[in-house]
């Protein structure tokens, strides 16, 4: 009898009709290929592996997103280097590069401009999560300065002054660092995310 009440449990009732004929009934067995839905604990133990799997992938999402914004500031800040430097070569006129440390800001404009001003001149400013700092300004020599503010002199040769500072650098809120050093020859700059 224990036999028979079990199987009876596992059985239940599917209604079996087709056109014209009589309503039948049949028998049919649960089997694991007719259930369709996942069980509470599977459910669980995959919630849990994607917790796992978060808890790891996310320092590391950081660490991504905070290079770069370094890596993505030091490349903005070394093109418009690039632009300055090509824009006192093609104009043939001293191009200065300012870095205003207090307001993290950057921009070039001409050394000397007319009464209006330069109308190419560009001021930028750093992400907010960034500092600039100014590194060695005018070792041996006078520092070259632009409105009372660090700067670098592009040369109409297309050089760097001797007063322009060797390296700048940028660095986040968590200690990362990038620096933009001076190429030998005073040819211009380059970015290094290596310690000096």
């Amino acid at each position: 009898m224990n036999a028979l009440n079990r199987d009876w449990l596992n059985c239940y009732i599917v209604p079996k009709t087709r056109r014209g004929e009589k309503f039948d009934s049949t028998i049919q067995r649960f089997n694991d290929s007719t259930r369709k839905a996942f069980t509470l604990i599977e459910l669980i133990l995959v919630l849990a592996l994607l917790v796992i799997i978060t808890s790891i992938a996310l320092p590391e999402m950081a660490k991504f997103i905070r290079g770069r914004a370094l890596s993505s500031e030091s490349a903005r800040m070394l093109a418009l280097m690039h632009a300055a430097q090509s824009r006192a070569v093609s104009e043939g006129m001293p191009m200065m590069f300012w870095i205003d440390e207090q307001k993290n800001g950057y921009g070039v404009a001409a050394e000397t401009s007319g009464q209006n001003g330069d109308a190419k001149a560009e001021d930028l400013l750093a992400d907010d999560t960034l500092k600039i700092a100014v590194i060695n300004a005018g070792v041996g020599t006078t520092p070259t300065t632009f409105k009372n503010l660090p700067a670098i002199k592009f040369l109409p040769d297309g050089t760097v002054d001797e007063g322009s500072p060797p390296s700048l650098q940028l660095t986040d809120g968590d200690g990362f660092a990038c620096w933009l050093n001076e190429l030998k020859g005073r040819t211009g700059y380059e970015i290094d995310s290596h310690a000096n």
